[in-house]
């Protein structure tokens, strides 16, 4: 491991703001922050909003500037892309934000049921090959709306246009609420502040001319979701250290 990244890890042992659980932690249903996060670390009762798989954090800090009333919490399991968005919050001085180190399989380790008002899904690996490990497959679906207020809303930015088309399938299939839907952000009527807002992936494919798809939705609580049938052709791209071009599968299996 280099020195670089020993510094940063070093460093982020000694941020407040910056939650990093052993695994062993983790996995227990009631980590001590457990729908206590509004009470022990804000200290208000201001609503919670999540960005899974943050990276670096450029939406975690972005929204809090934009939002200072609201609280939020990026979460990744990079120490070293986490430590960036950290240490931005601390030299702007936000009390309303937070990161958390760890899987996002475990999420429901860290948050109470209706903990959470707000899911932004910024960028995430479209994971072709595997749809249990996609961050808009039913499986994680059904975490984030354990985890969400009944009104809750689910945030989806990406490059992909396998994600965009498999999440937009899942939408469909499941007749979920859908409030946005968009091929081409930066083209439409939608694009704003909030959505401005560019991650490090982000800036290199808008830069690229790549489109950028949006979709915002929500999850009603107690139906049961199915899987789309669907085959969906590859992205033709490698995504930046997310996954690699696979130039002889044209088609994702179906689960």
């Amino acid at each position: 491991m280099g020195k670089n990244k020993l510094y940063k890890f070093a460093k982020l042992e000694t941020y407040e703001h910056v939650f990093q659980a052993k695994i062993d932690e983790a996995k227990r249903e009631n980590y001590y922050m457990k729908g206590q996060w509004n009470k022990i670390f804000f200290k208000n009762d201001n609503p919670i909003v999540l960005e899974l798989g943050c990276g670096k954090g450029e939406y975690t800090v972005g929204l809090g500037e934009l939002f200072p009333h609201k609280n939020f919490i990026g979460v990744d399991i990079k120490g070293a892309r986490i430590y960036s968005g950290a240490t931005q919050a601390i030299q702007k001085g936000m009390s309303n934000v937070a990161f958390i180190r760890t899987k996002i399989e475990l999420i429901t380790s860290f948050f109470a049921e209706g903990e959470i008002d707000e899911i932004w899904l910024t960028f995430p690996d479209p994971q072709m090959k595997r749809t249990r490990k996609r961050l808009t497959s039913v499986r994680f679906l059904n975490y984030y709306r354990l985890l969400l207020k009944p009104d809750g809303i689910i945030h989806l930015k990406t490059d992909s246009n396998f994600l965009y088309t498999y999440t937009n399938a899942v939408v469909k299939e499941n007749k979920l609420k859908e409030e946005v839907n968009t091929t081409n952000l930066y083209s439409s009527t939608f694009a704003d502040k909030v959505l401005g807002i560019k991650t490090f992936y982000e800036s290199q494919f808008f830069e690229q001319g790549i489109p950028i798809k949006y979709i915002r939705f929500s999850v009603p609580q107690g139906m049961e979701l199915v899987e789309p049938d669907i085959e969906i052709e590859f992205d033709e791209y490698r995504s930046y250290n997310r996954g690699s071009k696979m130039p002889e599968e044209s088609k994702a299996p179906k689960s």
